[in-house]
């Protein structure tokens, strides 16, 4: 797109812009409180039957597996016992409070952003995908959002409540409270409740105008500049609904302040746990007053530091926050920000020097590796027709969902290592790095140590056959011991080498399986397992496997006759796939 150079130019382009928005504005308007009371019924509905209809089955187990845990000491298990009921009742109210403002807000806002999504330069037939753009896709998008729900309600939370009551290593010690800190601890709590809360809220109500008429400016100078994100063609109508919601946004992170000061309070008790110091936990009441102050001047961009005086609360911390301040770590962290602070005012267009990707085209990556990486280690023998059945017909995934991720992320991480890549090749030509991840702290408690385990990777220095045969011990074994690959092949004897191997795969194993408790991943991996199915069946591996199957089962009655092979393979061609559309 031209960018409009000259004051008048830059009129004009303001002035015509007004009814072109305001037409947009209005039609999305009417498709959202057209669709929105849809999706809102659909939402509602369906997340507060999910957790009325499963809340004594919560109730039951989560009772049972805290009693079960070894993980946790005698003292803080009877807490957690005794405050269970409190989470535990306000979790269906929470759930139908947050699926009402959440029914409303997609309901509303999907329809209006695909409304002016629908205008951009690529999109055919403008006219109609301003009507049609943003109705039968909300409403789909509600089913979804329900059904991950489900999933996590049915699936994820069991699988945390299983983690927890499993059996722990002996040399794990389970996790304890001593009964002296405890009086102390409730007690900054309850002082910090009072304290904080009310004086974060302020600071964040106070700092809500400036947050504001920034951004206002901001957005008023990229709209009439056609600068920032408003260069490119697309995101030119979402200037003025951008600068139309800012306060909604204003407000919500006022809420998002009021709501997260509770658990910055109630952290204080926790600190006097960690620390076996009342005092500290009262110094925790004053510096985290600070520590939000100084959060928001730095995202503001206003001035350093905090007014609020941040005493120590913890024993390895500086005395004093201007020499922590100072520190090479802290000064490093403020060049950053103000490098960031620089290149902010000084590129306003959507084209930056370094494009850095959002977590969806990195889930996306993950998701087709597992796609490409699927289709092979099943033309190899390596995946079992049996776990697609049981994966598709009985939803049991948990040994194909933690094997086949981990082996596609151990060979990026292969890969990356023999390029002497600084990140991570995820792609052909797309390097994930430090400087180009996304921006999100989730993401880094993921990926972050993937980089170590590259450079553990690199460190080993694997030959081809190595690599060749971790295919087959990742997707077939538990890899708990070396001795464990004594007769698998592996080329290397060497028992630490092996043993340092294995740590890297079940290390991957468990970043994996703490992945498999997104809503999310559940259901895209069982979209990629019936793939795998579909594949199955034209390469005819599951029609062996049928034809075994049926021998077997005939061996074993003894009987004559029955259905020939024939049949089965016919049977086989219909039955599968009308469970595979019922799924």
């Amino acid at each position: 797109m031209q960018v409009p150079v000259g004051f008048l130019a830059k009129l004009w382009s303001f002035v015509s812009f007004l009814p072109f928005f305001f037409l947009l504005f209005i039609l999305g308007s009417l498709k959202g409180i057209l669709f929105g009371i849809i999706v809102l019924f659909i939402i509602v509905v369906g997340n507060t039957s999910v957790v009325i209809g499963l809340w004594p089955a919560h109730f039951i187990w989560t009772y049972y597996c805290v009693a079960k845990s070894k993980r946790l000491g005698w003292i803080l298990k009877i807490l957690v016992i005794i405050s269970l009921p409190v989470p535990l009742i306000i979790w269906p109210f929470v759930t139908i409070i947050g699926s009402v403002l959440g029914g409303i807000g997609y309901g509303y806002f999907a329809p209006l952003i695909a409304t002016f999504e629908a205008v951009g330069e690529n999109v055919k037939e403008k006219l109609y995908h301003c009507f049609a753009d943003g109705t039968v896709s909300t409403i789909k998008g509600s089913c979804t959002a329900v059904r991950d729900f489900t999933d996590f309600c049915f699936h994820s939370y069991f699988s945390y409540m299983d983690e927890l009551s499993q059996e722990v290593p002996e040399d794990e010690k389970p996790m304890e409270i001593k009964l002296s800190r405890l009086p102390g601890s409730l007690l900054v709590s309850m002082l910090a409740i009072p304290v904080d809360v009310p004086v974060i809220t302020g600071i964040a109500i106070w700092k809500s105008p400036f947050m504001l008429l920034k951004g206002w400016k901001r957005l008023f100078e990229d709209l009439i500049g056609r600068e920032g994100p408003f260069l490119e063609t697309v995101c030119v109508p979402f200037a003025g609904l951008a600068i139309l919601l800012w306060p909604l946004a204003v407000t919500g992170s006022v809420v998002a302040a009021f709501l997260s000061s509770f658990f910055l309070a109630l952290y204080g008790g926790l600190v006097v746990l960690q620390e076996n110091s009342f005092k500290m936990g009262l110094a925790y009441i004053v510096a985290v007053i600070a520590l939000f102050d100084e959060y928001t001047n730095d995202l503001l961009y206003l001035r350093e530091g905090s007014c609020f005086p941040r005493p120590r609360y913890r024993r390895n911390m500086s005395s004093n926050p201007n020499e922590e301040r100072r520190s090479p770590d802290r000064m490093n962290e403020r060049e950053g920000s103000k490098h960031t602070k620089l290149v902010s005012e000084g590129s306003r267009t959507l084209k930056e020097a370094i494009h850095r990707y959002t977590p969806m085209q990195v889930w996306d990556w993950l998701f087709k590796s597992c796609e490409v990486n699927g289709r092979q280690l099943l033309q190899e023998g390596l995946i079992d027709v049996k776990d697609i059945e049981a994966c598709i017909v009985k939803g049991k995934c948990k040994k194909l969902g933690i094997k086949l991720p981990a082996w596609s992320i151990l060979q990026c991480l292969l890969a990356s290592a023999h390029s002497n890549s600084s990140g991570l090749l995820i792609a052909d030509g797309v390097e994930l790095t430090k400087t180009n991840w996304p921006r999100d702290k989730l993401f880094e408690w993921f990926v972050g140590p993937l980089f170590v385990m590259k450079e553990q990777i690199k460190g080993l220095k694997l030959q081809e056959d190595e690599e060749i045969c971790l295919k087959k011990l990742v997707m077939g074994f538990k890899n708990e011991r070396p001795e464990e690959w004594d007769e698998t092949g592996f080329p290397s004897g060497d028992h630490i080498r092996r043993a340092q191997l294995q740590a890297v795969i079940r290390r991957l194993e468990g970043i994996v399986g703490s992945l498999s408790r997104y809503p999310t991943f559940r259901r895209r991996f069982k979209n990629l397992v019936k793939v795998l199915y579909i594949e199955a069946l034209q390469t005819g591996l599951l029609v062996e496997h049928v034809v075994e199957k049926s021998s077997n089962s005939r061996q074993s009655k003894k009987s004559v006759g029955g259905m020939g092979v024939k049949r089965a393979e016919k049977n086989q061609q219909y039955l599968p796939r009308d469970n595979l559309n019922n799924v």
